[in-house]
């Protein structure tokens, strides 16, 4: 990369969508600048104009390009750091990655109304509902299928970590804060194998440090 990349995020403890590809560059080690606007305050909106047409976070500049949209800021990032696998290296396992990753992106709404991300919350039980079951089933079929056909030469969904397992990141966080356990010995181990990585650790602290204001 020739220029400085920035990601606009919003608050740890809620926006979901900025975890993703903050995520994939924290887990890559990529280059960047952190720049957080704090949500559903009077001046959000203007501050998130600002810097994106969209009005929406997460954004990401990268001198005069912006790229807007968790999975498009993740797709740009992939093509601009091919040294890196944002994505599995096997045909196959890609398209399978892309697809799950791609429902997440479009997909879950019951999950997403009534499961909202509080990162920096744990194990307060939450209410299911049939959609939301519905849900639920859906993502532990995912998890177990990807782990199952393309994760064993790892702990993660394609076994290295990819950016399946950010866009599911924030899942992983709802089952943390509503669902506890979840009382299966392989979706339990992905769920520990996510919480445990270095920067879901780091952006728990910051969750937690924006709760103290």
């Amino acid at each position: 990369m020739f220029t400085t990349l920035r990601l606009t995020i919003g608050d740890k403890h809620l926006s979901s969508w900025s975890l993703r590809p903050w995520l994939v560059m924290k887990t890559f080690g990529l280059p960047f600048e952190e720049d957080s606007i704090r949500l559903d305050r009077p001046d959000t909106a203007d501050e998130i104009a600002r810097r994106s047409e969209a009005g929406k976070v997460p954004v990401l500049t990268a001198g005069d390009l912006t790229v807007w949209d968790s999975l498009a800021i993740i797709e740009y990032l992939a093509e601009a750091f091919p040294d890196q696998a944002v994505w599995p290296a096997d045909p196959a396992a890609r398209a399978v990655a892309r697809s799950v990753s791609a429902e997440m992106h479009s997909g879950f709404g019951a999950l997403r109304r009534l499961w909202p991300m509080k990162f920096a919350d744990l194990d307060i039980g939450g209410e299911i509902t049939p959609d939301l079951e519905s849900d639920l089933n859906r993502i532990d079929a995912i998890w177990r299928s990807c782990r199952r056909d393309h994760g064993a030469d790892g702990p993660f969904l394609f076994g290295a970590f990819s950016a399946a397992d950010a866009m599911y990141a924030p899942v992983v966080s709802r089952f943390m804060t509503y669902r506890g356990r979840i009382g299966d010995k392989v979706l339990d181990a992905y769920c520990q194998t996510i919480w445990a990585l270095p920067g879901m650790r780091e952006w728990g602290e910051g969750a937690r440090a924006e709760r103290a204001f």
